[in-house]
């Protein structure tokens, strides 16, 4: 394995000068390792020597926070290299200044992502032209897949094995920023202090069910937190597969509408958004649009979608919005099952749920998917939700990483809740969380402006399973 005498041939783009000037200089100045370290993967260098040389770099610099020409000199023995010597010193020789290392890393990044699409797209013709290749919509989201993976600037599957010395690194890291109070260290914040305190924020790659019989204010709910999360510049795309975008769009106007309030009561009621305003009443109006112009929601609102729809068009919105921050599918039951299927309803939508889950992971987000619950609920005295009541829906209990149950008490009993001065109370059940307490929390829901409230009441059940 000797770089330097090796006569390789490439068809695809490289800069096998540029690979062997980062690695002399990685050797000669081993503190540069750091400047690299987060940028730079063994696929990066195309030349196989080269490439090594990089790995026994990584390894010696994870375990042992440094790296040393001795050190690299006795593995590459070890790997049964002739002339080890002869190669570092060639490689040590290859530049002549530290300033080098970072247009060399510039270039190395660059051939390695046209590397990636080009064999994107060998793979894409391949597939279009097999006889025997799926159907013609299985096709077209097999290729989008190779293409946003061949795309993102991470290099996609090679990042997949991690040794414990890097993950635990990261989640020191994060327990330093948690300790600071900094934001960001923690997850998605949907601004409800009680839902988040119970969750410390909707994390990354996580798939949250939120899960109600109709008309309990999934909608509402969910279109309060996407709002809260745009509020703050996070783009966020939204999946209506029941109402248009106009339908939503009222709704968070009217939602909006609730905070401007003279003497108690609101300035501008539900029907008078409906029907006609006064001048003053249209003047706040206007301002209501105005601030709401500026948020980062983008509606899907295309009904019968299947999920490799949904996945095509989700990873388009991120290729173009890279700060994507959270999806939100509205709702389960309305996404279109896969053409001729003979598997039972149960199996179908248990794998949808599944390669849901599996786009939150692609993407990087949180992906918070609205479910119905089977009629179950209504034939019991307690109908509040209970995990045995989405099972009749698939595997969706296995694959969830958070299962959230929305129940209010005066929907089924509303003269009860008014004696118990209840009405409008709102129940979020946290079911199941596998990075925290289960328990429930309260809101308050003002239906006519499809608004949820703060309350201050919670309960924490128990550590998460």
């Amino acid at each position: 394995m000797n770089s330097s005498d090796a006569r390789q041939s490439f068809d695809l783009p490289v800069d096998i000068s540029a690979e062997r000037q980062v690695l002399g200089i990685l050797i000669k100045h081993p503190s540069q390792v750091d400047e690299v370290v987060d940028r730079l993967r063994p696929a990066h260098f195309a030349d196989l020597g080269h490439r090594r040389i990089y790995e026994i770099i990584l390894d010696l610099y994870h375990k042992q926070g440094r790296i040393s020409y001795t050190q690299v000199y006795n593995r590459l023995v070890a790997d049964g290299v002739e002339s080890p010597a002869d190669l570092l010193i060639a490689l040590t020789e290859s530049f002549v200044s530290l300033s080098e290392l970072g247009p060399c890393v510039e270039s190395l990044i660059r051939q390695e992502g046209l590397r990636r699409i080009i064999k994107a797209c060998d793979s894409i013709k391949t597939l279009a032209l097999d006889p025997s290749s799926e159907d013609l919509a299985a096709l077209q989201a097999r290729a989008q897949e190779l293409i946003f993976d061949a795309t993102q600037s991470n290099g996609g599957p090679e990042n997949e094995v991690k040794n414990l010395l890097e993950v635990l690194s990261t989640c020191y890291l994060n327990l330093l920023r948690r300790r600071e109070g900094l934001e960001d260290a923690y997850g998605l914040s949907v601004r409800f202090p009680s839902i988040d305190g119970m969750t410390t924020g909707f994390k990354k790659k996580d798939l949250i069910i939120l899960a109600a019989r109709p008309s309990m204010g999934k909608t509402a709910l969910l279109l309060n937190m996407v709002t809260n999360v745009a509020k703050r510049g996070i783009p966020v795309l939204v999946f209506s597969l029941e109402m248009d975008a106009e339908q939503l769009g009222d709704r968070i106007v009217l939602s909006e509408l609730f905070t401007y309030r003279q003497n108690g009561q609101p300035m501008v009621t539900s029907h008078e958004y409906q029907t006609k305003l006064s001048d003053e009443q249209f003047q706040l109006t206007q301002k209501v649009f105005n601030d709401l112009y500026s948020l980062p929601i983008s509606i899907v609102d295309k009904r019968g979608l299947t999920v490799a729809e949904i996945r095509a068009k989700a990873r388009r919105c991120k290729a173009e919005n890279p700060e994507l921050g959270l999806i939100v599918i509205d709702y389960l039951q309305l996404i279109k099952p896969p053409i001729q299927s003979n598997r039972s309803w149960s199996l179908i939508v248990g794998e949808m749920v599944r390669e849901l889950r599996d786009l939150a992971g692609e993407l990087d987000v949180p992906l918070i998917l609205c479910s119905q619950l089977n009629r179950g609920v209504e034939s019991r005295e307690n109908k509040r939700p209970m995990m045995s009541d989405l099972r009749d829906s698939g595997n969706i209990e296995e694959f969830a990483d958070v299962v959230m149950f929305l129940y209010r008490d005066d929907y089924y009993y509303p003269e009860v809740a008014r004696e118990k001065g209840t009405e409008g109370l709102a129940e979020v059940i946290f079911a199941k969380q596998r990075k925290g307490a289960t328990g429930v929390v309260q809101l308050r829901f003002v239906k006519e402006y499809t608004r949820f409230i703060e309350e201050t009441k919670r309960e924490v059940s128990h550590a998460a399973r």
